[in-house]
């Protein structure tokens, strides 16, 4: 089957203008039960999704999941609040890309210091930053997209004709498979200093606390 190739570029182009994002005002204020959470994260996402009649964006058993693996707070009274849905948003983001392992370093120092806190900088701050860095980088993305496949179109040139058009499709995949590896590897690297710095921090306020401040070995 001869795959064409200027539908294909127009597809991905499309589907980068159907990520929606979910700014937080969007978001209830009012807190959820799980079924009204994972209702309005089907509802905002499932259109970006791969297939979207079968994938399901959230279920209750990813939700007790996230929580199990410390990804997610608990929930007050079987609630979630603002601020629960838009942990659930990052965490939809990362686990395409991400090990559970590594979203949790990510998270933790969020939801540590800014969840479910009065002071000006919170959750929602971060979030609305974040997402909106990632809003930015739609027009970036279809130009990087288009040099990409216009390159992939002087490939293979001198393949057999009945070839030619899969060839250049697999030359294009395999430059977006690259990109996508070294921004991991780049991802999974930073966050990998991240663990050092937790553990090293760890490790010296527990050498502190056994050594005493002036590292003589006293009780405090």
């Amino acid at each position: 089957m001869t795959i064409n190739t200027e539908d294909l570029l127009s597809s991905i182009l499309e589907s980068l203008d159907r990520i929606e994002y979910i700014s937080a005002k969007d978001i209830p204020s009012i807190d959820l039960y799980m079924d009204q959470v994972t209702t309005f994260m089907e509802s905002h996402l499932k259109h970006a999704a791969r297939n979207p009649d079968e994938d399901k964006i959230l279920t209750k058993t990813m939700i007790n999941n996230y929580a199990k693996n410390n990804l997610l707070p608990p929930p007050i009274r079987k609630k979630y609040s603002k601020e629960h849905v838009m942990l659930l948003i990052f965490i939809y983001y990362y686990k395409g890309i991400l090990s559970i392992s590594d979203i949790q370093q990510l998270l933790h120092p969020i939801t540590s210091k800014f969840f479910n806190t009065n002071e000006d900088y919170n959750l929602e701050k971060i979030y609305e930053e974040a997402f909106g860095l990632e809003k930015e980088q739609i027009g970036i993305l279809k130009h990087d997209i288009m040099e990409k496949f216009r390159r992939s179109e002087q490939t293979f040139q001198d393949a057999p004709q009945e070839n030619q058009n899969f060839l250049q499709t697999f030359a294009f995949i395999c430059m977006l498979s690259f990109d996508v590896y070294v921004k991991k590897l780049l991802i999974e690297k930073m966050i990998d200093g991240m663990r050092r710095d937790t553990s090293g921090s760890g490790e010296k306020k527990h050498r502190n606390k056994s050594e005493g401040k002036d590292g003589a070995g006293t009780d405090l």
